[in-house]
């Protein structure tokens, strides 16, 4: 039988210059040339802080929840510090737009917000950054331009996709960073945004933070394609896979595929690997793994013992780090007791943000 004939001509085969899926791998290369940040020691101290006020006040939210002063649902962030940090400290916070699911405490602290308004949200109260009504999986801030905060598994990311067209209709500079999970990322909407994103060329970053368990489920039991940056290749949108334990990778990253975005070449998928320590809520006793793996983890992956390394080697004292330590658990405690004392939103409120009153 004949063999049938190649699309392509002999004369056109593929080269690095014009093989049209190319493009695909480049940032790849182009991080794989570079892929730690080279941080100032000042840097550094400011990724460690964060980090460890993220840590920090997880542990202390996961506290008031056990006391019933944090209704609903929690999710924690504990274990993936460094994805937020490693990114959002790459944003321009004048111009560039986030958006994220339910897990979206740590995110509102890498924007460096007060720890407060924060912990007041976090337990109803009017002083809470979307004046208590919000709660764990709810934060708002357009000020911050900071799009929540999402119920709803993957529903995050059509809205993202709205957020970069709005950043091209205005022509303003700025790009959207759309996190979601590696349980998300079999969603439907998710291709759908992929396909719009790509066909329209917006200036938007698609994040996978990749916790290897999703809700519960282990992503090799839930997924055909677990190596979630390939994803994005059916709609030729360039992929970067990323350890997402360590921010001066994530921040290495972050600087690869914002410059490609905001250059006008259109959406970056990039998948961050990372664990999450906790149950997927405080109601989850993950019961699907080991103690020894999430040890395993914690004892040669963690982000902020990482990072605390390499600030010894650079010349940073024991001592040092254990003071950082003693001011973030004093600022945390001052955020919990200005939760715990601040008053509960009156009555009137349930009738307010319901509808837009100005168009």
């Amino acid at each position: 039988m004949a063999k049938a004939p190649s699309r392509k001509s002999k004369d056109a085969a593929p080269t690095a210059a014009t093989d049209e899926d190319f493009s695909l791998h480049s940032l790849q290369a182009a991080f794989e040339k570079a892929k730690r940040y080279d941080a100032s020691e000042e840097e550094m101290l400011r990724f460690y802080e964060q980090m460890l006020l993220i840590r920090r006040f997880e542990e202390k939210a996961g506290q008031l929840y056990g006391l019933g002063l944090i209704g609903g649902f929690c999710h924690l962030y504990i274990g993936q510090e460094a994805v937020a940090i490693g990114l959002q400290s790459a944003l321009d916070n004048d111009r560039d737009s986030v958006i994220t699911g339910y897990r979206d405490h740590g995110h509102m602290l890498a924007y460096g917000l007060d720890p407060k308004v924060i912990m007041a949200e976090l337990t109803g109260r009017e002083a809470g950054i979307s004046k208590g009504k919000g709660g764990s999986m709810h934060m708002f801030s357009t000020e911050h331009k900071f799009y929540g905060g999402h119920g709803i598994v993957g529903a995050q990311v059509p809205l993202g996709g709205g957020l970069a067209l709005a950043h091209k209709y205005r022509g303003d500079g700025g790009i959207c960073l759309a996190y979601f999970g590696d349980g998300a990322a079999n969603q439907g909407q998710v291709y759908e945004t992929f396909n719009m994103a790509a066909l329209w060329n917006l200036p938007i970053v698609f994040v996978v933070e990749d916790n290897q368990y999703a809700m519960g489920t282990a992503t090799k039991r839930s997924s055909a394609e677990t190596r979630f940056y390939r994803r994005g290749t059916a709609f030729r949108i360039p992929g970067m896979e990323v350890n997402g334990m360590d921010v001066l990778e994530v921040r290495a990253a972050a600087e690869v595929a914002f410059k490609h975005v905001r250059e006008g070449n259109g959406p970056v998928l990039m998948e961050c690997n990372t664990y999450r320590y906790r149950g997927h809520s405080m109601s989850d006793p993950a019961k699907y793994r080991t103690r020894d793996e999430v040890q395993e983890q914690r004892e040669k992956h963690d982000p902020i013992e990482g990072l605390k390394k390499v600030l010894m080697e650079a010349g940073k004292s024991e001592d040092d780090l254990k003071a950082i330590d003693k001011d973030i658990r004093k600022t945390v405690s001052e955020a919990a007791d200005f939760a715990e004392n601040s008053p509960e939103p009156d009555k009137a409120e349930l009738y307010t943000d319901v509808l837009v009153e100005e168009y």
